[in-house]
C-alpha cells in the first residue's frame, strides 16, 4: 500500500470515506497548491478502494479540454453506457445527445445529470463505487456541474466522490456545500524526512535552502534539489512564486532534449488528450519527419512523462504547462495547426485547434466556431457554446458581426444564470455597432443583469421607453418582456398610480388577447387591487385551458398577486408538473416559490413545507437568490407556526443574508412578516405588533401595499388592548381597499379583524358573519377565527359556549400541524375549565420534508423510478427513503401508505 510521508491524518480521512461507503455515500473535495499532494492522496484512495472490493472510476481535467463538451464526464460514464437503455427515455436521449451519440433536441442539463446519477447508482448497486476526479479546475464546466449534482445526492447510495481542485481556481463545485479538505505544506519533520529519502546526499547548505524554499510542498522537495544541482534555479528565481519556480525547474530539463522529443512533447501538451498516435502524427507534421514512440524515451528518462494506458501521461500538470509555455509563439501556433489536421474527423477538436493556431482575425474560423456553439447548445453544453461564441467574436473580421456574436454569447450565459459572465461579455459589446433590435436585446440583458437593483421610477420609465421602442419596431415579444420587467419593479416598490397606469396601458396594447397570461401577470403585479376582480374572473374561466409551463406559471403568479391563492394553485401545479418532466429546474424553483405561498395561505402546511424546502434547494442549485430568499422566509414562517422559534429566526436571517444587496420592499416585507408571526406564536405580542405594524407604514422600508393585506389577521391578534386603536385605523384603510377588490384572502382577514376589534356589544354578530362565510378553502383562517371566537365567549363568561369553538380550533390546529396555535387553544380550554391533553406528535410528524414528499408520491401509486424522475433523485435513493418512511410509520407495504399519511380529517 502507498504510504505518504507526513500525510497520516489526510490518508486516514480519504480511507474513511471509502470504508463507510456501504453505509452511506459522501463526497470530499481536496484543495491545495500545485504539488501539495492531491494526486498522491487520490492514488491512496484508489488503491485502498480496490483492496476493499470497491470499484473505481476516474478522470482528470486537462487544460486544453475545457472547451470540449462533457469530455471529462464521458471518461467516467463510458464504461457504463451499455446500461443506458435501462434509463427512462428522456434521460437516455439527453445523455446520449450530450455525448453526440444521438441527435436530440437541446436537452436540459439536469436531465443529463439525473441520467448519470442513475447510471452510477445502478452500477454501485452491484459493487460500491468510488469516483475519483483530479484537476477539477480544468474539466469542462458541463462536467463539473453534473458532478456537483451527483455529489449532492449520493448520501443514500454506495457511492463516494473524491475531487481534487487546485487553489485559486473557481469551479461550479464552490456552491455545492461539499465537505472540503485543505492540504497545507508538510510539517517540518515530515518535510525533512521526505527530502532526506529523495536526496540523501545534499550538502547541508543546499538542504536548508531547499527546505526553506519548498515550504513543505512535497513536489518542490523532490524537484528543487535537481534544479539547484543543474543550476536551473538562479538567484532571480528565488523571488518567483513556488509554482513558477517548479515550472522553471521542469522546463530546464527540456534544454537537453533532442528536437524531435521537444516537438513531440509540445504537441502532446497542446493536444486534447493523451492519445499517442495523434501526438506522433502531429509531431511528424511539425518536424517534417516520421516519429515513433522511441522519440519520447529521453523525456521519460528525464522524468517528464510516462508512457502508459491510454497514452502519454505528463508527470504533473506543471510539466505540461512548462512545456507549452517554454515554446515560442510560432512553435505553439504550428503545433495547433498540426493538431487541427490530425483531428480533421472531429469537427469540434479541429475547430478549437484552428482557433488556437491563428494570431489574426479569420472569418472562416469564426464561422466554424459558431457551428461548434450550435452543436454544444444542442448537446446541453451551454458553457461551451458561450466560450465558442466569445472566441468567434475575437477572430471575427466584421465588427458588427463580432458584436452580434458577443450579444448571443451573453444571452446564453444569462440562460445559465452566470451574471458575472454576462457582465463581462456585455462590456465587450460596442453598442454603436448594433442595429436597433440588437440594442434592445442589449438593453434587455442589462435589465435582467441588474434586476436586483432598485432604482425606483427612473428604471421603470426607462423600461417603458424600451418597450415602446420595440413596439414601434414590430417586436411585441421583446416589448412584452420589457413591460413585464417594469411591472415586476412596480410590485417591488410603490411607483405611483400614474406610472402603474402607463405600464398597464402598454401591456394591454401589446397583449394578443385579454386572456394573454403575460397580460394577466402584468395587470396583477401593477394594479392588483384595481384589476383584481377581472383577473379572478379570467382565471376562473381559464381553469380548463392548457398552457405551457412558463405561461401556466404566469397565471399562477397572477392569482397569488391578487390574493386568489385557491385559484393560483391549479395553474402552479400544472407548471410544476411540466417543468419536472422537462428538466427545467430554474423554472421549477420559481413555480415552487409561488406554490408554497398558495399552499401556506390555503392551510395545506405539509404541502407548503414540501414546496418551500424543495424550492429553496433548487433555487440555490440554479443560482436564483431572490427565490431562495423567499423560500427561506416561508420556511421561517412555517417554523414559527410549528413552535420552532430558534429555527424560524435562523431561517429569517438566512433569507436576508441570501438576498444581500438585492433587497426590495416586497422581499423585506415577507421576511419581517415571518419574524412577526414567530414572535406572535412565541407569545411576545409587543414585539410581534412592532414588526407587523411596519408592513402597514408607508414610510417604512418594509411597507408593501399588497403583502400587508395578507398580514391583517396576524396584526390584529398581536394587538394588545392599548394598540387596538392603531389597528382599527389600519382596518379602516383596508376596508377601502376591500371595497375595490374581491381578493378572497383579504376579505377573510377583514371579517376576522372586524370581529376581533369590535366592542363587546357589537362583536357577536360580526363573529357569526365571519363564521358563516365559506371558509373551506381557508382552514387555517377558520381555525384561528374559531379560537378568537372561543376566547371572546370565555371572556364574556359564556364558558359552556366557549368550549365548543375552542375544541374545534384545537383539533383543527392539531390536524394542520400548527403546534403553537394548538397550544394556545389548549390554554384557553384549561381557562374554560376543561382539561386538554398535550398533542402527541404523530408518526407522520417524524418524517423529514423529503421523506414526506416521497411517501405522498408513493401513496399516489408512483414507482420508485417515477418518483426519482420527479424529484431528481436516483430510484435507489427513493428506495432508501421509503425504507425509513416504513420504519417511522410502522408499516410494511406501500399499500398502507395512504392510510398512514391520512390525518384525522381524511386529507
Amino acid at each position: 500500500m502507498i504510504a505518504l510521508v507526513g500525510r497520516e491524518r489526510e490518508t486516514a480521512q480519504v480511507e474513511a470515506l471509502v470504508d463507510r461507503i456501504r453505509e452511506r455515500g459522501d463526497a470530499l473535495v481536496l484543495r491545495g497548491a500545485p504539488g501539495i499532494g492531491k494526486s498522491a492522496l487520490l492514488a491512496v484512495a484508489s488503491e485502498w478502494a480496490r483492496a476493499h472490493e470497491v470499484a473505481v472510476s476516474s478522470t482528470s481535467g486537462v487544460q486544453s479540454e475545457t472547451h470540449l463538451p462533457f469530455a471529462g464526464l464521458y471518461q467516467l460514464v463510458q464504461p457504463l453506457l451499455g446500461a443506458a437503455d435501462e434509463l427512462p427515455a428522456r434521460q437516455r436521449e439527453a445523455l446520449l445527445g450530450a455525448f453526440g451519440m444521438e441527435d436530440a433536441a437541446a436537452p436540459e442539463p439536469f436531465l443529463i445529470a439525473l441520467a448519470v446519477l442513475n447510471l452510477f447508482g445502478d452500477a454501485a448497486a452491484r459493487r460500491p463505487l468510488l469516483i475519483v476526479v483530479d484537476d477539477v479546475q480544468w474539466l469542462d464546466r458541463s462536467t463539473t456541474e453534473v458532478l456537483g449534482f451527483v455529489a449532492r445526492r449520493v448520501r443514500s447510495e454506495p457511492i463516494a466522490l473524491l475531487l481534487a481542485v487546485r487553489d485559486g481556481y473557481a469551479t461550479s463545485l464552490d456552491d455545492s456545500d461539499l465537505t472540503e479538505l485543505a492540504l497545507d505544506g508538510l510539517a517540518p519533520a515530515a518535510a525533512e524526512a521526505l527530502l532526506d529519502a529523495q536526496s540523501p546526499a545534499l550538502p547541508v547548505g543546499m538542504r536548508w535552502r531547499v527546505l526553506s524554499e519548498a515550504a513543505g510542498n512535497p513536489l518542490a522537495l523532490v524537484e528543487l534539489p535537481l534544479a539547484l544541482d543543474s543550476g536551473a534555479a538562479t538567484t532571480n528565481a528565488e523571488f518567483l512564486p513556488l509554482t513558477a519556480r517548479l515550472e522553471r525547474a521542469f522546463a530546464a530539463r527540456l534544454a537537453a532534449l533532442p528536437p524531435p522529443t521537444k516537438a513531440l512533447l509540445l504537441v502532446s501538451a497542446a493536444n486534447d488528450g493523451p492519445d499517442l498516435s495523434a501526438a506522433l502524427l502531429a509531431g511528424a507534421a511539425v518536424t517534417g519527419t516520421e516519429l515513433t514512440a522511441e522519440a519520447l524515451a529521453p523525456a521519460v528518462e528525464a522524468g517528464l512523462v510516462e508512457l502508459r494506458e491510454p497514452g502519454i501521461q505528463f508527470r504533473h500538470p506543471l510539466v505540461r504547462s512548462a512545456v507549452y509555455q517554454k515554446a515560442g509563439p510560432a512553435d505553439r501556433l504550428a503545433a495547433h495547426r498540426a493538431l487541427a489536421t490530425v483531428h480533421a474527423a472531429d469537427p469540434d477538436r479541429r475547430t478549437w485547434h484552428r482557433a488556437a493556431a491563428i494570431a489574426r482575425q479569420d472569418e472562416s474560423v469564426a464561422a466554424e466556431l459558431e457551428e461548434v456553439a450550435a452543436r454544444a447548445r444542442r448537446r446541453g453544453a451551454i458553457t461551451v457554446a458561450v466560450a465558442a461564441l466569445r472566441r468567434a467574436a475575437e477572430v471575427s473580421e466584421d465588427p458588427p458581426v463580432r458584436a452580434e456574436r458577443l450579444l448571443r454569447a451573453a444571452e446564453l450565459a444569462f440562460e445559465l444564470g452566470r451574471r458575472d459572465q454576462v457582465a463581462a461579455l456585455l462590456a465587450l459589446v460596442e453598442p454603436a455597432l448594433l442595429g436597433r433590435p440588437q440594442r434592445a436585446r442589449l438593453a434587455w440583458l442589462g435589465e435582467v443583469l441588474e434586476e436586483g437593483r432598485n432604482e425606483g421610477p427612473e428604471r421603470i420609465l426607462r423600461l417603458i421607453a424600451y418597450a415602446e421602442t420595440m413596439e414601434s419596431a414590430g417586436d411585441p415579444t421583446l416589448a412584452l418582456n420589457f413591460a413585464r420587467a417594469a411591472a415586476l419593479r412596480c410590485w417591488w416598490t410603490d411607483s405611483g398610480r400614474d406610472l402603474r397606469r402607463r405600464v398597464m396601458a402598454l401591456a394591454e396594447r401589446l397583449a394578443s388577447s385579454g386572456d394573454d397570461p403575460e397580460l394577466l401577470l402584468i395587470l396583477a403585479t401593477v394594479t392588483p387591487v384595481e384589476s383584481g376582480g377581472a383577473i379572478i374572473d379570467r382565471l376562473t374561466k381559464l381553469r380548463d385551458a392548457r398552457f405551457d409551463a412558463a405561461m401556466a406559471r404566469f397565471l399562477g403568479v397572477a392569482g397569488t398577486a391578487v390574493g386568489a391563492h385557491d385559484l393560483a394553485g391549479h395553474f402552479l401545479d400544472a407548471c410544476i408538473s411540466d417543468a419536472r418532466a422537462q428538466g427545467r429546474l430554474g423554472l421549477l424553483a420559481q413555480a415552487l416559490g409561488s406554490q408554497m405561498w398558495s399552499r401556506l395561505f390555503c392551510g395545506d402546511w405539509q404541502s407548503a413545507l414540501l414546496a418551500a424546502e424543495e424550492g429553496e434547494r433548487l433555487a440555490r442549485e440554479t443560482a436564483q437568490p431572490r427565490w431562495q430568499s423567499s423560500a427561506c422566509a416561508a420556511l421561517a414562517l412555517l417554523a414559527g407556526l410549528r413552535g420552532e422559534e430558534e429555527r424560524g429566526l435562523a431561517l429569517a436571517a438566512q433569507a436576508e443574508r441570501v438576498l444581500g444587496s438585492g433587497a426590495n420592499s416586497s422581499t423585506m416585507a415577507i421576511v419581517e412578516h415571518a419574524r412577526g408571526v414567530i414572535a406572535l406564536c412565541a407569545g411576545r405580542h409587543e414585539e410581534a405588533f412592532g414588526r407587523l405594524r411596519r408592513l402597514f407604514d408607508p414610510d417604512d422600508a418594509v411597507y408593501h401595499p399588497m403583502w400587508r393585506l395578507w398580514a391583517i389577521i396576524d396584526l390584529t391578534e398581536a394587538a394588545i388592548p392599548e394598540r387596538r386603536e392603531a389597528v382599527r385605523a389600519v382596518l379602516a384603510e383596508l376596508e377601502e381597499v376591500g371595497a375595490r377588490t374581491p381578493a378572497p384572502l383579504l376579505h377573510v382577514g377583514l371579517r376576522h379583524a372586524r370581529a376581533v376589534l369590535a366592542d363587546d356589544a357589537d362583536a357577536g354578530p360580526l363573529y357569526q358573519d365571519a363564521l358563516n362565510a365559506d371558509l373551506s378553502p381557508w382552514p387555517t383562517a377558520r381555525a384561528r377565527l374559531l379560537l378568537a371566537h372561543g376566547v371572546w365567549l370565555r371572556r364574556r363568561r359564556r364558558i359552556q359556549e366557549a368550549r365548543v369553538p375552542l375544541r374545534t380550533a384545537r383539533d383543527a390546529f392539531d390536524a394542520l400541524g400548527l403546534l403553537a396555535f394548538g397550544e394556545k387553544a389548549r390554554q384557553e380550554l384549561r381557562a374554560a375549565g376543561e382539561a386538554s391533553d398535550l398533542r402527541l406528535p404523530s408518526s407522520v410528524d417524524q418524517l423529514t420534508a423529503q421523506e414526506l414528499h416521497i411517501a405522498r408520491l408513493a401513496a399516489a401509486g408512483l414507482t420508485n423510478r417515477e418518483i426519482g424522475q420527479q424529484l431528481y433523485l436516483s430510484h435507489r435513493t427513493v428506495s432508501t427513503h421509503l425504507y425509513r418512511v416504513f420504519r417511522k410509520l410502522g408499516i410494511t407495504a406501500r399499500g398502507q401508505l395512504r392510510d398512514a399519511l391520512r390525518d384525522r380529517h381524511g386529507r
